[in-house]
């Protein structure tokens, strides 16, 4: 353990112990008062009056009585908005409530494992997880988590709320298994789009230069083309603005998990990877997996897959060739958390992988990217889509991380935590967390005109949650049958096309040849019943790049002649102008 990890781990040890004492005599003050303090003092905005405020917290209050003094623990990754209920909602609950509440951050990767540890001794590790959506297919085949649906018209009916309100979740499509039962519960939720510094594309003597090289205008790109044109211009032709030396890309390359995370959420559906369909292609999704009804069949394409087709060598080549020619010569040796900061500091044009959970750290105060008024110099838009991509196919992806019951929890524990869950995503405080983490659950917050009012200071997040457009991002779905098990795999073989080990064709092969081995692994230990893994035979490329034509679906596609047409770009203000400006009916 080096002195950074053990400084951290302290500091986490105290401060986890910091609240434990805070919390310790909790359960002898809980009740109206405490959430009337706490509805005056933080859980403001809300799209509830004070008095449906009072009255949801009444609920909450009368349903923990019998757990008044339990300690329950929770855990989830640790980003702005699982800080916010870690410090202050599980202390808020703690004292509304009685009951004595520790809600752990820890790395992603932690949770995933973790989770898996659990799920795989049947020992009680937490009692609830704010864990990826991403899992859905390992948890609805597994049968470890507890689909809500039924634990809420059954053994957790007395603490389920009567104003949860489920149908206002923009989200619960993505935790919703093949069966139609909502196994997790949303609690955040973020997109990786793309992003600008919208002050340099709108300057006339940039606009000028761009369209006389490349001859159509500097604006959002609709396709990969215009972004490395892009990309092209600000690192080769602009070079430096105000004295500095400014890139036309943003990425990071270091063999790591993270690296897994790059290409998992949905970089090949954005080359054009997979069939169309929303939230994942049918009958093969963006990991390249093909589905017979609920089975996994194979992701190479020699069994019908994907992972290892044209469109995906294209998505690695290109990811890699921007990367060395367009992005700073250190973002080869960053992970995710080392890259994330570095738009903010001022010399990136655009990035076509970026994610909105970095919002609240890019709208600071006195940071290079924003001006004096409060109000960004960049912002957010659609992301960029490759040659191969369909109209009908997804775009992008969004993070939806979704509170878990496990059933090697027990009963009464689980419902003691089914309540902070809830707790945590209630109308009485969504709409402040919501604020703080900028990470939208709710389309009422959404639409809430406190953020109409902070839109302007927000780069595009408020209009890009009401457009149309963002139904196109959807987190990794059904298809994936053991999240844990496949997702590592991701990150060691690019890996190797990442450091020139291996060439992309190669990396992919490999990786394709390591999923369908998993595969085949589940397939024979006979563990997910039904909807487990059933591989299909290995064929040839050839035919079934003559299936996918003679049935009009599109995975696998044949290479394409031209990789590279003509680039196409939007302006910005002309597309925010063309969503929509008032909600979506409620159903």
């Amino acid at each position: 353990m080096n002195r950074t990890q053990t400084h951290r781990r302290l500091r986490l040890f105290v401060s986890t112990s910091v609240i434990a004492v805070a919390l310790g005599s909790s359960a002898a003050f809980a009740g109206m008062e405490e959430a009337r303090r706490w509805i005056d003092a933080e859980f403001q905005p809300s799209t509830l009056s004070k008095d449906e405020q009072l009255k949801e917290m009444e609920w909450f209050v009368n349903a923990a009585k019998p757990f008044a003094g339990m300690e329950i623990n929770v855990v989830s990754e640790t980003i702005t908005t699982h800080e916010y209920e870690a410090k202050t909602l599980a202390k808020a609950f703690s004292e509304i409530t009685g009951i004595k509440l520790t809600h752990d951050l820890i790395q992603e990767g932690d949770v995933v494992e973790k989770i898996q540890t659990q799920m795989q001794s049947g020992r009680n590790i937490y009692d609830a997880w704010v864990n990826d959506s991403d899992l859905i297919g390992t948890h609805f085949r597994y049968k470890q988590a507890v689909a809500l649906d039924d634990w809420m018209a059954g053994e957790g009916k007395d603490v389920t709320s009567p104003t949860l309100d489920v149908a206002d979740f923009i989200g619960r499509s993505f935790t919703t298994g093949p069966d139609g039962k909502m196994y997790q519960l949303p609690d955040q939720q973020f997109a990786n789009v793309y992003w600008f510094r919208y002050d340099w594309f709108q300057r006339p003597d940039l606009k000028e230069r761009f369209k006389a090289k490349y001859g159509y205008d500097l604006g959002v790109p609709v396709n990969w083309s215009a972004y490395e044109d892009i990309a092209e211009f600000f690192t080769n032709d602009v070079k430096e603005i105000d004295g500095v030396k400014v890139y036309g890309h943003m990425d990071y390359g270091k063999k790591d998990p993270s690296l897994g995370w790059r290409f998992t959420d949905a970089w090949l559906s954005m080359a054009g990877n997979g069939d169309k369909g929303i939230p994942n292609g049918m009958p093969v999704d963006e990991w390249g997996i093909r589905m017979e009804g609920c089975r996994p069949v194979g992701s190479s394409v020699e069994r019908g897959g994907d992972t290892n087709g044209p469109a995906a060598v294209y998505s690695i080549a290109k990811y890699i060739d921007w990367l060395k020619k367009y992005a700073p010569p250190q973002a080869n040796g960053m992970n995710f958390s080392e890259s994330g900061p570095v738009p903010a500091q001022g010399n990136i044009a655009q990035q076509i992988f970026w994610y909105t959970a970095f919002t609240a750290d890019m709208v600071k105060p006195g940071l290079p990217v924003m001006n004096q008024d409060g109000t960004p110099k960049w912002r957010m838009a659609p992301s960029p889509h490759g040659s191969y991509w369909k109209e009908g196919m997804k775009l992008g992806y969004q993070d939806a991380g979704s509170w878990t019951l496990l059933k090697s929890t027990p009963v009464e524990r689980r419902k003691a935590a089914w309540l902070y869950a809830q707790f945590v995503t209630s109308k009485t405080v969504s709409l402040k967390k919501s604020h703080v983490g900028l990470t939208f659950i709710r389309e009422s917050d959404i639409w809430d005109k406190s953020f109409t009012e902070r839109a302007p200071k927000l780069g595009g997040l408020v209009e890009f949650y009401r457009s149309p457009a963002r139904v196109q991002w959807t987190p990794t779905g059904n298809n994936v049958p053991d999240y844990p098990k496949l997702a590592q795999l991701w990150w060691q073989n690019i890996g190797d096309a990442a450091s020139g080990a291996k060439t992309p064709q190669e990396a992919m092969n490999s990786l394709a040849a390591a999923q369908d081995e998993v595969l085949g692994r589940l397939e024979r230990a006979n563990v997910q019943g039904e909807c487990g893994p059933k591989l299909n035979p290995r064929t040839s490329a050839e035919e079934w790049f003559k299936k996918a034509e003679a049935a009009g679906t599109i995975a696998p596609q044949r290479k394409l002649a031209n990789e590279k047409p003509k680039g196409e770009t939007v302006d910005y203000d002309t597309l925010i102008k063309s969503w929509p400006a008032s909600p979506p009916k409620r159903s």
